[in-house]
């Protein structure tokens, strides 16, 4: 059973950092190598929208405008793990945020698991 777990979120003041994980377990098809993985958040009231994502490789990244120059995205393979650093965090970045995995194999079937997220909240 595929398993992606967060964690890390939790209260900061206006101008704060944190940093999330996502680890991940129990692929049953390739490994956590396999997958493009991407950090999604969920703002009160509001749809979930893409902050940021990651090549299965780690060599392309990709994010949301309201985020570059703040977040970024890693990744560590030997872990199973990707990160979020998120720095100069406001309250507008106040969400439920979520982790994912995607892939394909060679006969496009795709493979999409989430997590159940982390609350972050920034608030003085």
């Amino acid at each position: 059973q595929v398993q992606l777990v967060e964690s890390g979120g939790g209260l900061v003041q206006p101008g704060g950092s944190l940093r999330l994980s996502c680890l991940a377990s129990g692929f049953t098809f390739g490994t956590f190598r396999t997958y493009a993985m991407s950090w999604h958040r969920q703002p009160p009231g509001k749809e979930r929208e893409l902050v940021a994502s990651i090549s299965s490789s780690g060599l392309s990244t990709t994010y949301a405008d309201s985020v570059k120059g703040r977040f970024t995205i890693s990744r560590d393979n030997f872990k199973n793990t990707v990160y979020l650093q998120m720095t100069t965090m406001q309250p507008e970045d106040t969400a439920h945020y979520y982790c994912k995995a995607s892939a394909a194999d060679e006969n496009n079937r795709v493979f999409v698991y989430w997590g159940q997220g982390t609350q972050v909240t920034i608030s003085s």
